[in-house]
């Protein structure tokens, strides 16, 4: 597999439609990480612009938060608690002792269990929304193929927000 100069693995440019689709959440999911790579504790807790107090080390506790309920309560219908506590549902806020090694190995743990919740099934498999959920969508049943590619939507998205934070923070742009 080929990288970027800066070590992100290249989605290939052929492949069959599960290769690319997980290719493309790796590419994302490295993308984050880099975003936060070389930053000391007080940087990864600066939020980005007034009136929001979204931080690098919220975007990857939301993300962790993000792939559980993704993989784990959608797709393989398992009722687990949120990442970072009941009081932290969308996984933004954070605590004091909390550095960003326990973020990413948590994040991590997320992804793995994630990998290995879908590993068997199909793009077609489906998982179920929650109610709220599923009157947005207009179905309760939600395949894997269309998590995937929520999924590479929702890190593209927050790695925008990383972007800017990142370039608030110490100059660093273009990853």
């Amino acid at each position: 597999m080929k990288t970027t100069p800066d070590g992100r693995p290249i989605p290939p440019t052929h492949a069959d439609e599960r290769a690319m689709l997980e290719a493309w959440l790796d590419f994302h999911r490295a993308t984050l990480t880099l975003k936060c790579a070389d930053l000391k504790d007080d940087q990864l807790r600066l939020a980005a612009a007034a009136p929001s107090s979204m931080t690098l080390l919220g975007l990857v506790q939301h993300l962790a938060e993000v792939e559980r309920n993704w993989f784990q309560r959608v797709f393989a219908g398992e009722d687990v608690p949120p990442v970072f506590g009941q009081g932290n549902h969308d996984g933004f806020a954070l605590e004091p002792g909390r550095g960003l090694a326990e973020v990413m190995a948590v994040w991590r743990a997320e992804i793995a269990r994630g990998r290995a919740l879908i590993a068997d099934a199909t793009l077609d498999d489906s998982g179920r929304l929650p109610e709220q959920d599923a009157e947005h969508v207009g179905h309760h049943g939600v395949s894997l193929r269309w998590i995937l590619v929520h999924m590479i939507e929702e890190y593209a998205r927050h790695n925008g927000h990383a972007d800017l934070i990142r370039e608030g923070i110490d100059g660093v742009t273009g990853t």
